[in-house]
């Protein structure tokens, strides 16, 4: 029995453990079909039955406006899954449920779409039934990391790049993505005489896009959108920037609310800094800048706060700090790829075969002066994708093993930035609309 059945009203549950099991198998045949109109409708079936078991894809915008108002005192996670999406969303929501936790966000960027083939429909349909099968119910945080502006095409083409942003957008709003980061702090031009000009195409754009949301978010949903105003892996964020980059935006927005959030750099780098044996080098985080900017965010600006990128293989012992410094979200995705690649439980055949792809059709990526193993590093985010099925079929019990570990570490993570018993302050903020796709 599949425990639902589709009627002209949707999706209705006759036995919801028959249909939380029935999800496994839709899953996997959604993701694996290669008819692009056969997999749309598939995985939109999927999103609808997770849906309709309660998991509802939602906008964190009214906790975001809470906490701008009175900081709730914890920070939210916003994990990228990059390989394994199920079994690792299924994961995240099992601890998540063991604490009683609500204030999660999953993402997934611009550039990883491509690089791990998930796209926004793909990404929402696994990650709401992951939330399904685990019996997880209440609104799911689905978020576009880095809607990232390509500095060398818009500069050459600057509505051919816009363009490219906004269909990005309009697919990820299809998908039920109602969190959406735009990123135009790579429109920065460092060379004009004041802050303001400085920041002039990063506050013009990111308007731009805000505005674009506000005209096709769906009726009753409020999507939370964030800015961005250094460019990660670059030299820190400065309270001077941060007004600049507001002032200019809010000058450009028609239409309103503008952003809720506003990520800066404060010494972390994407992925962080690899050394020449492949061990990441300690980062000093500025979390005196941190905390000043969020102040500024919030008091000034009435923003949640500022967005700490970059941050998942920082040392354990720096992560209680940032719901100290009143950090509202940070963003967590390499190290729990590190955990997956170098887990003991990994058949080294497989992760061998991985890196000869990757050395075979990368070698561009192999800078002079770089070792073998800097280079592994830096590429193998991208050995996700092409063997994305052969990822999927691991052993269940070798998954089993990767999986208790990332519990652990979600674990720890979730008691630290202190988003253990926060089910219920979302609840209080957060009412999902149910927004129902034809199936």
């Amino acid at each position: 029995m599949k425990g639902f059945e589709i009627t002209r009203e949707g999706i209705k549950i006759l036995d919801e453990e028959a249909a939380r099991k029935a999800l496994d198998n839709l899953v996997y045949e959604a993701v694996f079909t290669e008819d692009k109109k056969l997999k749309e409708r598939q995985l939109t079936l999927v999103k609808e039955i997770a849906k309709a078991l309660g998991a509802i894809p939602a906008s964190i915008f009214e906790l975001y406006k809470a906490m701008a108002q009175n900081f709730l005192g914890f920070t939210v996670p916003a994990i990228n899954i990059r390989g394994l999406t199920y079994d690792f969303a299924r994961t995240v929501f099992r601890v998540a449920i063991a604490q009683n936790v609500g204030a999660v966000i999953f993402e997934i960027a611009r550039s990883e779409m491509g690089y791990t083939k998930q796209r926004p429909l793909e990404y929402a349909s696994v990650v709401t039934a992951a939330a399904a099968r685990e019996g997880y119910t209440g609104p799911v945080f689905i978020q576009g990391d880095h809607f990232q502006f390509n500095r060398k095409a818009f500069f050459a083409a600057p509505e051919k790049e816009k363009q490219n942003i906004i269909k990005l957008i309009d697919e990820a709003l299809e998908a039920e993505f109602y969190q959406i980061d735009i990123d135009a702090s790579t429109l920065v031009v460092l060379d004009k005489p004041t802050l303001r000009e400085q920041q002039h195409y990063n506050s013009l754009l990111t308007a731009e896009m805000t505005d674009y949301i506000r005209e096709h978010q769906p009726e009753g949903i409020t999507v939370t959108v964030g800015g961005e105003i250094g460019e990660i892996g670059g030299k820190n964020s400065t309270p001077e920037e941060l007004r600049a980059f507001m002032e200019e935006y809010l000058f450009h927005l028609k239409r309103k609310p503008g952003i809720s959030k506003i990520s800066v750099q404060t010494g972390t780098a994407h992925g962080g800094v690899v050394l020449p044996d492949g061990s990441v080098a300690k980062v000093a985080v500025d979390f005196d800048t941190l905390k000043k900017l969020s102040e500024i965010a919030r008091q000034e600006f009435g923003l949640a706060g500022a967005v700490q990128h970059g941050a998942s293989t920082l040392p354990d012992e720096m992560f209680h700090l940032f719901p100290e410094v009143r950090c509202c979200e940070i963003h967590l995705a390499t190290g729990f790829q590190n955990l997956i690649y170098d887990h003991p439980a990994l058949p080294e055949e497989f992760r061998q075969k991985i890196y000869t792809y990757l050395k075979e059709n990368f070698k561009n990526e192999w800078k002079e002066g770089m070792t073998e193993a800097q280079f592994i590093y830096k590429v193998r985010k991208r050995g996700f994708g092409p063997f994305k099925k052969e990822w999927w079929n691991l052993d269940p019990k070798i998954k089993k093993e990767i999986m208790a570990t990332l519990a652990e570490k979600l674990t720890f993570l979730f008691e630290k930035l202190k988003v253990t018993a926060t089910k219920e302050v979302v609840s209080q903020h957060v009412k999902p609309t149910l927004v129902n796709k034809p199936l």
